[in-house]
């Protein structure tokens, strides 16, 4: 529920940011290659808050990302701990990552002319 309607099923704000999680994986990859879990903490840094960032959708993602050719992993058995999964973004994921910038920028420019409009219809709000 939106903080402005306490009706059942308002649909204004429950927009899910889950599909931005994959362009935002993407980019944290192409500054260097890094585990699952860096990944997860990292994701903070754009908006996805501590108990909203479910490590299983993070590790479906890197999965389905892997099988479509966009990060490779490895195992790393280096250190004192157990293996764990070093990711890596391919040439695939860099030319896709670019391709979500492009989309971004252009949802970003409908946002805010929908945003200008809606400030010229409602001043106050």
């Amino acid at each position: 529920m939106c903080g402005r309607h306490r009706r059942r099923g308002c649909r204004c704000i429950n927009v899910s940011v889950e599909r931005f999680m994959e362009p935002c994986l993407l980019l944290l990859l192409s500054r260097r290659s890094t585990y699952g879990y860096d990944l997860i903490q990292s994701l903070k840094e754009f908006g996805f808050a501590d108990g909203e960032t479910d490590p299983g959708t993070v590790y479906r993602y890197l999965r389905r990302m892997e099988e479509e050719g966009l990060v490779s992993s490895e195992w790393d058995t280096s250190g004192g701990g157990p293996a764990r999964r070093l990711y890596t973004l391919t040439s695939e994921g860099e030319d896709l990552l670019h391709a979500w910038a492009e989309s971004i920028k252009e949802n970003k420019k409908r946002l805010e002319y929908f945003l200008q409009k809606y400030r010229e219809q409602f001043p106050d709000d």
